[in-house]
């Protein structure tokens, strides 16, 4: 898709977008609540939105996955098999996704973004339940493959996802389940990301330019305190999201 095609508006819109995803990201997540609805609103057609935003999505999670591997948070042998069961999973979801009619995707992806967008606000904490074998065997065996698949259609909200059934399922404090859920999600981006690329799906300088900015957001993110509710901060991420959403909508009934 050829960068020439959009005004130097859109792709500042964009570039700024990805640094504000990039930085709430870090701080409470939620980045691609706002990521998604941006990429529909620059006038890619839903599925490049998809495929675009695995893309420049992938590398916040590879960064924190490879940073918790350096120091050691990580093991492989622990989560390897945990990765390659949310990267099938996402084969699966991203493949399917590919033979959607792109009118369809069209109104399913900004209905799937309301629905997310209202977990974001309205989901509890999530609290451990009764471990046992038959939980932590569920974790692997169902929950991260369903949310890998999840991710591989569409994405966001997978990240807090993982860290839910995390702490459901395999009874792990919170922090725990958080850096379980960055190399689950990393796996579920990548898979992703290659069926999209297989698909010739993915718009690569929007994507780029989004990156960048999804770089400079986190660096900020990670070295700036913001001292606000993170509840509030969800609010307005919902709310920005939901404004695009309602924008792009608007778009397509006119």
């Amino acid at each position: 898709m050829d960068i020439a095609n959009f005004s130097i508006e859109i792709l500042t819109f964009l570039f700024i977008v990805g640094i504000i995803a990039g930085f709430l990201d870090t701080l409470v997540g939620g980045g691609g609540l706002l990521a998604v609805p941006a990429l529909l609103l620059s006038g890619i057609p839903p599925i490049y939105v998809l495929g675009t935003n695995k893309f420049q999505g992938s590398m916040g999670t590879g960064i924190a996955t490879f940073l918790l591997f350096r120091k050691k948070k990580l093991d492989w042998q622990t989560v390897k098999h945990l990765m390659l069961s949310a990267f099938i999973g996402s084969v699966i979801g991203g493949i399917i996704v590919q033979f959607v009619d792109t009118k369809v995707l069209s109104f399913v992806i900004p209905s799937v973004l309301v629905v997310i967008a209202v977990y974001f606000i309205v989901s509890p904490k999530p609290r451990a339940i009764s471990s046992s074998s038959m939980s932590k065997k569920r974790f692997g065996s169902y929950a991260v493959p369903c949310v890998g698949f999840y991710d591989g259609m569409f994405g966001p909200g997978a990240g807090s996802f993982f860290v839910m059934t995390g702490v459901m399922l395999k009874k792990l404090e919170i922090i725990q389940a958080t850096i379980l859920a960055k190399p689950l999600n990393f796996a579920s981006n990548i898979a992703g990301f290659i069926v999209f690329f297989i698909f010739g799906h993915i718009a690569f300088a929007i994507g780029l330019i989004m990156m960048l900015g999804q770089l400079i957001g986190s660096f900020l993110g990670t070295h700036y305190l913001l001292r606000a509710n993170p509840k509030l901060i969800r609010v307005l991420i919902v709310i920005s999201s939901l404004s695009m959403l309602a924008k792009y909508m608007s778009s397509l009934v006119s």
